[in-house]
């Protein structure tokens, strides 16, 4: 398959090749994860003032990962573009709070920080993003820092990543390409978004991303989506036999089902009283990523994202309710004392 490697220009308006505000390097500690993608600032509406007033929060599918992985104690850098404006240093603030490195996030004076808004009817809830023409959909194979991904321990990208532009698209693929050669293992959460690029398209480029991963992150409705398959046990078959050495299928509120080439789990899911969604998947996903290279078994992991997950829908946002990793393990023992308790 060889529909990724386009080598195609940024898109129109970007700069050619946005610098790096520094780097990490190879000869640093290593990093137990670096992600890869597109940050955004969000705007969710209110309430208040008639629906006129928006409260800013962040979003990005592979930042939130980011952070959710950090939250857990892993060492994370972020591996992006930012314009020079309010909202790229919103982002930088934020990472800084979270402990994410992101002196690999570059800094591109002509084009903007990807943003988007939430808005709010009787039909639940809209999303509406402002993201064309974007720092991150203006990377490049050129322009990444490479030396960054060949210091981790996992290098992550989504299909979000792979969809922003053909440039960003062949950036990932040159960043898979420096991970698999420097021994670091490849995770790759689908996150389809069918408004980002024709289905055609998105079947073959993460097809081969998938091909490509050592940790594959599914949704279910994802590959039922590119695949036509919709029986969980046929999904994870199919991800393992495109080469993928760990699957953790995300079933929602069904919970979430994991394999390897050994085991076969049904991981089921950790009680909790949702009110938004939003970000569950990564939070998951980061949180999963994180214990593996902890050196978690399977199972653990799985049920330690599960928790992770699960306690980031008790508020609002995507990264906000994120748990930190003391209030996992205490919504871990908690939920071992009340299984406890059924079978006494």
């Amino acid at each position: 398959m060889t529909e990724h490697a386009s080598t195609a220009a940024p898109p129109p308006g970007c700069a050619p090749e946005p610098s790096p505000a520094g780097s990490p390097t190879a000869a640093d500690t290593r990093l137990d994860i670096v992600a890869y993608g597109e940050p955004m600032v969000e705007f969710n509406q209110t309430g208040e003032g008639g629906g006129r007033l928006y409260l800013q929060g962040f979003g990005g599918d592979s930042s939130n990962f980011a952070i959710a992985a950090a939250r857990q104690g892993a060492r994370v850098a972020y591996l992006s573009a930012v314009g020079d404006d309010p909202y790229g240093r919103l982002l930088r603030e934020l990472w800084t709070r979270e402990g994410v490195d992101h002196s690999a996030v570059a800094v591109d004076a002509r084009s903007p920080t990807a943003v988007y808004f939430v808005t709010h009817d009787a039909a639940g809830h809209h999303f509406h993003f402002f993201r064309s023409g974007s720092a991150a959909s203006c990377l490049g194979p050129a322009t990444l820092p490479l030396d960054v991904v060949r210091a981790a321990r996992v290098f992550h990208l989504s299909g979000i990543s792979l969809a922003i532009s053909a440039s960003a698209c062949d950036a990932g693929f040159a960043a898979i390409e420096a991970a698999r050669a420097a021994g670091v293992r490849v995770s790759f959460d689908t996150n389809l978004r069918l408004k980002l690029w024709p289905a055609a398209r998105a079947r073959a480029v993460m097809t081969e991303a998938m091909r490509l991963a050592d940790i594959c992150l599914p949704s279910h409705d994802d590959v039922a989506v590119l695949t036509g398959l919709s029986d969980d046990d046929a999904i994870v078959d199919h991800c393992l036999e495109l080469g993928a050495k760990v699957v953790a299928l995300k079933l929602g509120e069904r919970g979430a089902l994991v394999a390897d080439a050994t085991q076969r789990l049904r991981i089921a899911p950790h009680p909790c009283r949702p009110v938004d969604a939003t970000g569950a998947g990564d939070a998951f996903g980061g949180a999963f990523v994180a214990r593996l290279v902890a050196g978690d078994a399977l199972a653990e992991a799985a049920r330690y994202a599960a928790a992770t997950a699960a306690l980031s829908t008790q508020g609002y946002g995507a990264v906000e309710p994120i748990p930190h990793a003391a209030q996992v393990r205490q919504a871990l023992v908690q939920r071992a004392a009340l299984d406890a308790g059924e079978r006494a």
